[in-house]
Parts: structure tokens; C-alpha cells; sequence
């Protein structure tokens, strides 16, 4: 019979919650509040489910099959959008939001895309369901006598389209079939044992993954560029200690977005808070200060990250 592969060669690494540098990340996760007060509702309540239980008896006096109805639900979220919009980067954090909002220790555990395997017979689904195995023993010594978690498990998948891709194009590889197969199988069994573990899945490509994956999600959040008050918001955040306000502030909020007979789309996420302040505040390091007008100038001739086209599957 053959080993068990080692934890550290399905996962990347573990992050432990509550966490102040992660608390600190998720802080600085700026015009995406509405992605985060959802996303940390959903994982609260199907890594802890005495939460709801809490509040519907404390304003209903109960309403058990309401409740049900709710806890049912797969524990499994995808996070789907275009690149940079801060998909990866809120799954990593958002932990820390969960674990102090229901006082709990939680455990990150990011899939590493070895688990992949290397296309030999049956490689990919018996390290999908190793992975599982870990995430399911870790999680099943975290549940409580009751509805109370004393901790609970959340899975990342990133780049999730790699592993759960839509068994229904023809094209696919036995060996991804089987991936696929083992992948629900694994969401089906943590479901099933109602412990405290749930699955965060981030794509690019929402349309590419298998139509059983997208069918268990309790919740498909929807990650855009940022709008005109997003990307407002932001740079105002960014830049106003800066001295960067008023008339200037407005024109780099026009030039980072889509502009008529040049582009159809503005700048990501990213590439305002990784590029774009950078490059203002490395115009006038070492020896000036940040020029308004200079500022400006970088934001329009700096290329946006072009989009994902997320074309269905074939």
C-alpha cells in the first residue's frame, strides 16, 4: 500500500486565525466591504452554526426548519471575478474577520496546485482525497458537543477552474474526470458529517468549473473592477496624506477608468493599490515631494490590467 503524502506537499502552507498581520491585510483590503461582511456571515455559519441558533432564538424563540433550510447548504463558497479584483487576497484574510466574530480559532489551509499530480493513473484523485482526509481529521476534533465549534477548518482553492474544471468538455483528460469526482466527493463527505470545515474556491473563470461544483456552493460572490466611487474611495485612502485631494484626486479617478475610444474597462484593484501608488510615490522618492500633476500624468499612461475573458466552456 502506498504512504500517505505528507500535509505539506498538498498544502502550501497553514495560517492560523486570529492573526494581527492577517487582520491587518484584510484592513487594508479597501472598497471591498460589502464582499467582506457577506463572506464572513456565510463561513460563520457553516463553520458555526450556534451562532444562528443564537439569534433566531433570541428573535424568533426558534423557527428550527428556517434554520435547517439555512445550515443545509454545502460548505462550500466560490469567489469568482477578474484578475486583481481581490479574490485570493480576501480568502487569505478574511479568517481573522470569522474568528473573532465567532470567537473561535480557525486554520487556513491553501490547496497547493501540486495536488494536481503529474497525470499518472489515479495520482490526482488520491491526492485530492488525502487532502481531504487532513481537512476532515483536523476539522472533526474542532466540533463541539452542540451546535458550538471550539474551531473549525476553511479549505482555499485558488485558481480553482485547474483542479474542478466542467466535466462536460470533451476534451477533458480521464485523469481530470476523476479529480473532479473526487473533489465533490470530498465536499459531499464534509457536508455530510457537519463539522466545522468549510471550502473557499477562487476562478477566474467561474463558467469553467463543473456544474455539480457551482450547483453545492452555498454562495457565488461576484468580484468586479472597482466602479468610480470604488476607485474614489481607494485613491482618496491611499493618497490624501498625501497631499493628493480636490481636482486631482477627480482626475485620477478618470484616468483609471474606462476611457472612450481607448479602452472598455478601467484599472483592477491591484493595479491601483500595486502599481499605480507605487509608481506616483517612487516618481518623487528620494528627493521630492508627490506632484499632483506628475501623479496624474503616471495614471494615464500606465496600461490597466487587460480583462479575463471568462468564455463558457467547451
Amino acid at each position: 500500500m502506498n504512504a500517505r503524502t505528507p500535509f505539506d506537499d498538498l498544502f502550501e502552507r497553514r495560517i492560523n486565525y486570529p492573526d494581527f498581520e492577517q487582520q491587518a491585510r484584510l484592513a487594508r483590503l479597501v472598497g471591498l466591504d460589502d464582499q467582506k461582511s457577506r463572506l464572513s456571515k456565510i463561513l460563520g455559519l457553516l463553520v458555526n452554526p450556534a451562532g444562528l441558533e443564537a439569534w433566531a432564538n433570541r428573535h424568533y424563540g426558534g423557527a428550527q426548519a428556517t434554520l435547517d433550510a439555512v445550515l443545509r447548504r454545502p460548505p462550500l463558497v466560490v469567489l469568482a471575478g477578474d484578475v486583481g479584483s481581490g479574490k485570493t487576497e480576501l480568502a487569505e484574510t478574511i479568517g481573522d474577520a470569522v474568528a473573532r466574530q465567532e470567537g473561535i480559532d480557525i486554520t487556513l489551509l491553501p490547496l497547493s496546485l501540486a495536488t494536481r499530480g503529474q497525470g499518472r493513473v489515479g495520482e490526482m484523485t488520491q491526492l485530492l482525497s488525502t487532502a481531504f482526509d487532513y481537512a476532515y481529521e483536523h476539522a472533526s476534533r474542532l466540533k463541539g458537543a452542540g451546535a458550538r465549534s471550539r474551531g473549525a477548518v476553511i479549505m482555499l482553492v485558488d485558481e480553482a477552474d485547474a483542479l474542478a474544471q466542467s466535466r462536460e468538455n470533451a476534451q477533458m483528460h480521464h485523469e481530470d474526470r476523476a479529480g473532479v469526482n473526487a473533489f465533490i466527493r470530498g465536499i459531499d463527505r464534509l457536508a455530510n458529517a457537519k463539522i466545522p470545515a468549510a471550502v473557499i474556491m477562487c476562478t477566474n473563470r467561474l463558467s469553467a468549473l463543473d456544474p455539480a461544483v457551482r450547483r453545492r456552493a452555498a454562495d457565488v460572490l461576484t468580484f468586479n473592477r472597482p466602479n468610480e466611487e470604488q476607485r474614489r474611495f481607494v485613491l482618496h485612502h491611499l493618497l490624501e496624506p498625501l497631499g493628493i485631494a480636490g481636482a486631482a484626486l477627480e482626475s485620477l479617478v478618470g484616468a483609471t477608468g474606462a476611457i472612450r475610444g481607448a479602452r472598455d474597462y478601467g484599472f483592477t484593484f491591484s493595479d491601483l493599490t500595486q502599481r499605480l501608488v507605487p509608481s506616483i510615490i517612487l516618481d518623487a522618492y528620494p528627493n521630492n515631494p508627490v506632484n499632483s500633476q506628475r501623479a496624474v500624468e503616471i495614471a494615464r499612461v500606465m496600461v490597466p490590467t487587460p480583462p479575463f475573458r471568462d468564455d463558457a466552456a467547451t
